[in-house]
């Protein structure tokens, strides 16, 4: 049961730079993408 409450204390301090991690994996996607796709050209 202790696990399970530092969890969602966890996770509530957690939601607040998931947004902003999610936002960089998501660029750090979108450049690789588009590295492959310039490169690919070349």
């Amino acid at each position: 049961m202790e696990n399970k409450s530092n969890k969602y204390g966890f996770w509530t301090k957690y939601k607040k730079f998931a947004s902003t991690e999610i936002l960089l994996y998501v660029i750090m996607v979108v450049g690789i993408i588009l590295g492959i796709i310039i490169f690919g050209h070349k």
